[in-house]
């Protein structure tokens, strides 16, 4: 029987859901990084993006793996490495499409039609493989205390180009002014949960119709185009932290939305693919805009 990529990484993603553990919180300290969290790693030292940070972050939380580098079986090899006897493989993805001739039945023309598909492999951590060079395994010491205002998470939100208006006590974005609205940092248990929240804002702004006009349709709380979109933010804000390296705590308010997430992943396996597209894109985006910012001084 044909392996069906999308049930089986869904079910991956739900069950962890029901046990209470959200995947797209890392679960590393990330020591091979210089003690900075990192998503999870090609043996080139590429992270992955979308669908593969979410499944290899599961992995990890499941088997208690602290490095975030993975690799196939064959690229072990070619590093005069190999995987130890009974160890499992972790099944990611990625989408490739195949190109048919059709003709049409009434001109007789033929036209060529891509037709998308997703495919999967299967990578080991480090940690499941022996014989590597030391570097794949080496932990350097981990950095003294932060302060604060961590300044590259805060050079990183400047350069978005967000309007972020402090004061009073509820985070929000609010598109019909396209404002963000945040408490003040002093308000947070801590900088890395204030900075946490503001990328969950910063990736709902990236919803605007100026920017990647983003719309799941309904709006009210408990729907699921709500619960899609709050997804999407809560994913988005996960890969940013993760890029950051942050390491923010689970927020508490977002407890409430952990039945609707499920709900609309068990009604469409497609889901959690399309809510880590979309906020892969809404990090890039915010990304970019550091980039252009660069570009510009």
């Amino acid at each position: 029987m044909k392996t069906d990529v999308y049930q089986k990484i869904t079910d991956q993603i739900v069950s962890a859901l029901e046990k209470g553990v959200r995947p797209w919180h890392q679960p590393w300290k990330a020591e091979h990084a210089n003690g900075r969290i990192s998503r999870p790693l090609r043996g080139n030292g590429i992270p992955y993006q979308g669908i593969n940070v979410l499944v290899l972050w599961c992995a990890a939380i499941d088997h208690g793996y602290s490095a975030p580098i993975w690799m196939t079986f064959k690229q072990a090899l070619e590093l005069g490495a190999h995987v130890r006897k009974g160890e499992s493989g972790t099944l990611v993805v990625y989408a490739n499409k195949i190109i048919r001739k059709e003709t049409d039945a009434e001109t007789g023309d033929e036209a060529e039609r891509a037709i998308p598909f997703m495919k999967g492999y299967a990578v080991f951590n480090v940690e499941q493989i022996e014989g590597l060079p030391q570097h794949f395994y080496s932990q350097p010491e981990k950095p003294s205390e932060t302060v604060e205002r961590i300044a590259h998470a805060e050079a990183f939100f400047a350069a978005t180009g967000a309007n972020i208006i402090h004061g009073g006590s509820r985070a929000c974005y609010v598109p019909s002014t396209d404002n963000i609205h945040m408490p003040c940092i002093e308000f947070f248990c801590d900088a890395i949960s204030y900075y946490a929240t503001l990328a969950h804002e910063c990736t709902h702004w990236t919803k605007h119709e100026k920017r990647l006009n983003r719309d799941f349709g309904r709006k009210r709380f408990g729907d699921e185009g709500y619960a899609m979109e709050e997804l999407v933010a809560e994913l988005g804000a996960a890969f940013l932290a993760a890029d950051l390296g942050l390491t923010p705590e689970v927020r508490e308010d977002h407890a409430s939305y952990i039945a609707s997430w499920i709900n609309v992943l068990k009604n469409d396996k497609r889901a959690i693919f399309t809510a880590s597209s979309h906020a892969q894109r809404a990090a890039d985006f915010l990304h970019g805009s550091r980039q252009e910012e660069r570009a510009a001084a």
